[in-house]
């Protein structure tokens, strides 16, 4: 490709609204166009880049046996109705009307659509397992679209969705799944971790998201170094290396802390480690009062809170159901003397604490010296509620956990038969008997895997890409191109040569300045720079700069087609 014939439209400053440097850099380097709140328009040289995604995406779907389809973006209420997720799906889901005043929604996610496919389709266990998969545009009216196509409302995703007569057929094709993500990520050259996730939403048993390593990553992620394990901190179960509570060496006594509220100030006030602190967070389910105790430098994982029996739809309590119950304002509240209509759960590192400080249920006063079974009962439930930190012991006893963030980019469910038993999604099988199919479902975000990839990969002069994802993988910047014969004829007889050889070249032909040329084209992620000049073509030679090398160097020109294809 010639710069001259194709559409740049670089920019200097970066827009008001951006927040983060994927957002940035993808309006200054003219991939993306925004059109409204969370709709941009792909440029020719953001479009690039996104259908090398896709390219790789597809190809190792094909490879894994899965089916290529494609579904309507628009969905009718009838069959949302049907698995009950119309009411509940949220305000996300952009809903419309036809003239005929029919309901339908821009579809979020395609579970139904397939679901109606395959219990129209498939009759005999004969036909199972099958996979198929489309590359479509979804819709999700997020309510504060940011961070550009990180999170914009119109993105291009790929889903998959499986159909198996049992689950050992699930779990074959789930495994199946997970290695070609695997494969998927590896090639496009990006750092990521598979971690053990909650299905959320979505149901189902069994769930991994994939995440690309990156500082301003939403998610945190809790992974081993000297393992394999990895979880989202949602699900990561948080242990102690701790194995008994300590005898009890203090008398309880009430300390004053007039204006300390907060864990780390009574810490400092009585001169103690916050380790050695508990907070009290009030709770209500199922129509009774909580207190959940958690170690003061700990923080509690609303997701764990919510599987344990009898929480699902639990809330937070207000500052009247506090007073209510303890008679005391929030800050100072603690286990301690509360009557039988407080339910105190604990925290398995608090369960196993001693001579340990909390609230006092009085204003202005704390307690210290507190331990359980002589200043106040043993807890009614002890639980993982807690989120993990580093250096907690590691769930599969490997070693110890250490903290990151991640961008989730990916995703694969077991859903069983969550969709297939609510539509009626059966086959006969080798009895003759009707049979529920099980299923799962797996998704990537193609268009948010261009945002985390320039997320991992940029400096100040710009974004750094993969070669398997670079709008075009070699740059040649031809000096003078508009002025040296030579130049030009060495320059174009190069770009054919490249491109002969299979490489997605550009050449700059626009005869703009060296800086000008260089500037660009590290703001567009070009992972490769070979300029042309006379001087170097009177020595032979021109010169060769990687995009994130310090120093250019001088190769033969004579040599360039294969030093090229021995690059990353």
């Amino acid at each position: 490709m010639r710069a001259s014939q194709f559409f740049f439209n670089t920019q200097k400053e970066a827009p008001n609204e951006a927040e983060l440097q994927s957002h940035i850099l993808m309006v200054r380097a003219g991939l993306i166009k925004r059109l409204g709140s969370g709709l941009y328009s792909w440029m020719p040289l953001g479009l690039k880049v996104l259908r090398k995604v896709e390219t790789i995406v597809r190809d190792e779907m094909n490879k894994a046996g899965a089916l290529e389809l494609l579904m309507p973006a628009v969905q009718p209420k009838e069959l949302w109705e049907e698995t009950g997720r119309w009411a509940v799906f949220g305000p996300q889901m952009l809903k419309i009307q036809d003239r005929h005043e029919r309901e339908f929604c821009f579809g979020p996610t395609h579970e139904e659509v397939i679901t109606d496919i395959a219990r129209k389709e498939i009759r005999s266990y004969k036909q199972l397992p099958l996979n198929f998969y489309q590359i479509q545009t979804k819709f999700r009216d997020e309510i504060r679209p940011r961070f550009g196509v990180m999170r914009a409302r119109e993105f291009m995703m790929k889903d998959a969705y499986s159909f198996h007569t049992d689950f050992a057929s699930l779990e074959q094709t789930y495994q199946t799944m997970y290695q070609a993500y695997s494969n998927i990520f590896t090639r496009l050259g990006l750092k990521f971790r598979a971690v053990k996730a909650d299905t959320g939403a979505i149901g189902g048993d069994g769930s991994h998201e994939f995440h690309m390593l990156a500082d301003s990553g939403e998610d945190g992620l809790a992974y081993c170094k000297t393992s394999d394990f990895a979880a989202n901190v949602e699900l990561a179960e948080a242990l102690t290396d701790q194995t008994a509570r300590a005898v009890a060496t203090e008398a309880m006594q009430e300390v004053s802390t007039p204006k300390q509220t907060a864990c780390e100030d009574v810490a400092k006030l009585l001169g103690v480690s916050i380790e050695r602190t508990v907070k009290a967070i009030a709770l209500m389910a199922g129509g009774r009062f909580y207190l959940a105790l958690l170690r003061g430098d700990h923080q509690l994982n609303e997701v764990k809170v919510g599987k344990l029996t009898g929480f699902a739809d639990f809330r937070f309590a207000t500052e009247e159901e506090i007073r209510a119950h303890l008679n005391c304002p929030p800050g100072f509240i603690g286990p301690v003397g509360v009557d039988a209509n407080v339910n105190v759960i604990a925290d398995r590192t608090v369960a196993l604490m001693s001579d340990f400080v909390c609230g006092a249920n009085k204003p202005k006063y704390h307690l210290s010296g507190v331990n359980f079974g002589r200043d106040l009962p043993e807890p009614l439930l002890v639980a993982d509620i807690r989120n993990v930190v580093a250096g907690d012991v590691c769930p599969d006893g490997q070693g110890i956990l250490s903290l990151c963030r991640g961008i989730e980019v990916g995703h694969i469910f077991q859903l069983r038969t969550k969709y297939s038993q609510a539509m009626s999604a059966t086959y006969l099988d080798e009895h003759g008997q009707t049979q529920v199919m099980e299923m799962g479902c797996y998704g990537i975000g193609v268009s948010r895997i261009v945002g985390a990839a320039i997320e991992q990969g940029n400096d100040e002069r710009g974004i750094i890409f993969p070669r398997s994802m670079a709008p075009f993988e070699v740059v040649i910047c031809a000096i003078g191109y508009d002025k040296s014969e030579t130049v030009k004829a060495a320059a174009k007889q190069l770009h054919d040569e490249l491109q002969a050889a299979g490489v997605d070249v550009l050449l700059d032909d626009r005869g703009e300045r060296p800086g000008v040329m260089f500037a660009e084209a590290d703001l567009m992620g070009i992972p490769h720079r070979i300029v042309i000049g006379e001087r170097g073509l009177a020595e032979g030679n021109v010169e060769y700069k990687a995009r994130v090398a310090a120093e250019a160097q001088s190769i033969p020109l004579a040599s360039v087609i294969e030093f090229v294809h021995k690059l990353a």
